[in-house]
């Protein structure tokens, strides 16, 4: 018998978020499509993957049993897709790299010189996109690798590598600010001032506002905002460094920061990256 890699997909990920809902935005589908495909998983099953008296679906004892084959088919087919690319050595006419503005600078110096001596022929698009957005990117097609701050899950459909580099994050405020006077600052006391944060172009979930915001979906815009005085922000440090704006810019002393911040690298399993696509994957996991 044959299942559905759509519901396949869907049964782990339900599992993954707890709920039908939750499924169908990560997987950027409807709710109905989402319940009928695992319906029909479970018809062709014969049994119950879930039980649904409860508020949240919960899986049954045969779900149980089931969960670990629908992810090593998964898997499994995830590898078999990326060695048919290896296999094929199929080099990529145009390649989309969607990153986040916490990369240091000089990393992504070296592997456009690097990229450019390999692949002169292949047309190389940089995006940026921080969080939810990168991984949108990737699942749409409309790029091939992603960086993105680590985070614990990722849809089932997006391949993941945590990176040996890492970068720092800060608070900042513009010297001009109140703030920036101070020698310490406690957290409760920043969330009496507004905020600069990071947003997404995507719907995400909303957290506990403790004081006034502003947002931009990127960094780079936030830093603008925060070198013109309109509030505090947790940004970059090497950011910060590359455009000069330490002399703008304070870095105030909060409880728990600095923090060091992982990086991942992201791609979609069912189109797997390229030759070239392939090589810049190495060259990140290699990079200090």
């Amino acid at each position: 018998m044959r299942y559905s890699p759509e519901a396949l997909t869907a049964f782990v990920e339900t599992v993954a978020t707890g709920s039908f809902s939750a499924a169908a935005r990560r997987l950027r589908k409807s709710q109905s499509t989402v319940s009928t495909a695992i319906a029909n998983l479970e018809a062709d099953l014969g049994f119950a993957l879930f039980d649904r008296s409860a508020r949240q679906p919960v899986l049954t004892e045969q779900g149980e049993q089931v969960l670990g084959y629908v992810q090593s088919i998964l898997a499994a087919s995830a590898r078999l897709d990326e060695l048919a690319v290896s296999l094929t050595a199929q080099t990529e006419a145009r390649l989309t790299f969607v990153l986040s503005d916490t990369l240091n600078p000089d990393v992504l110096e070296d592997l456009m010189i690097q990229f450019d001596k390999r692949f002169p022929h292949t047309e190389f698009e940089c995006l940026i996109g921080e969080e939810e957005d990168v991984i949108d990117l990737l699942q749409k097609e409309r790029a091939q690798v992603g960086l993105t701050e680590a985070r614990d899950i990722y849809p089932t459909g997006i391949g993941v590598i945590r990176l040996p580099m890492q970068t720092q994050m800060a608070i900042y405020v513009a010297t001009t600010h109140p703030l920036a006077a101070q020698g310490r600052v406690e957290v409760d006391e920043l969330h009496g001032w507004r905020e600069l944060q990071l947003s997404t172009y995507l719907e995400r979930e909303t957290t506990q506002v403790r004081g006034p915001i502003w947002s931009a979906p990127n960094y780079l815009l936030l830093l603008s905002m925060a070198v013109q005085g309109f509030g505090w922000c947790a940004l970059p440090c090497a950011l910060v460094e590359e455009f000069a704006a330490a002399k703008s810019l304070v870095q105030i002393n909060v409880p728990g920061w600095p923090r060091t911040i992982a990086i991942d690298l992201l791609w979609n399993k069912r189109s797997p990256p390229g030759v070239a696509g392939s090589w810049l994957r190495q060259y990140l996991q290699d990079a200090r």
